[in-house]
């Protein structure tokens, strides 16, 4: 097993920015794109494609998530933790059809990808608990669960061990956060 800088690096920004993130901490966002870079040059070197340019999304949506975190609240105050209403949910489904379907005939079609349907699912797993968690979405913990249980063997099947353990430990991580927004939701609706 060979680790690189560049998965180390990415192995301690991404763990301590999903820490950041369980606890509702808006310093999240500056580690994650820290992070984003990292992985950037990791998944584009490993031939995971779409993840890396997964990371490239990600720091757009983690400047907004910085701002939405701040400032995005009414009257523009802290967001709070909410619920994803249903006509929300319906949107995502159709989107992470529709995103799966079409980034999977992406990388079949132009790239040498050995696992593009998987690659294409975690991407668009990823996109949609992102875009819950920069809302401050209760259930953006699922999606990151069902993301999570994909990525670990696919890292391990990439040879990406370091990675694959960090997303063992996002794994947990998101179990925590799950409790602990689900916590904030319930003090806040009291």
């Amino acid at each position: 097993m060979t680790l690189s800088w560049g998965e180390i690096a990415g192995f301690v920004t991404g763990a301590l920015c999903v820490w950041l993130v369980a606890r509702q901490n808006v310093w999240n966002w500056p580690i994650g794109i820290l992070n984003n870079v990292f992985f950037l040059v990791l998944f584009v070197s490993t031939g995971l494609y779409a993840d890396g340019v997964l990371q490239v999304v990600y720091i757009a949506l983690a400047a907004y998530g910085w701002w939405a975190w701040l400032r995005g609240g009414s009257a523009h105050s802290q967001l709070s933790v909410s619920r994803t209403s249903v006509f929300q949910w319906w949107v995502l489904l159709g989107l992470g059809v529709a995103g799966t379907a079409s980034l999977t005939w992406v990388l079949v079609r132009f790239t040498d990808s050995t696992v593009p349907v998987a690659d294409a699912v975690t991407t668009v797993l990823s996109l949609l608990a992102t875009w819950g968690q920069t809302r401050k979405k209760l259930e953006s913990w699922w999606l990151w669960i069902a993301a999570d249980v994909i990525y670990i063997p696919l890292y391990a099947y990439k040879g990406l061990w370091l990675t694959g353990v960090l997303y063992f430990g996002f794994l947990c991580l998101c179990v925590v956060g799950l409790f602990g927004w689900r916590t904030s939701l319930r003090v806040a609706v009291a």
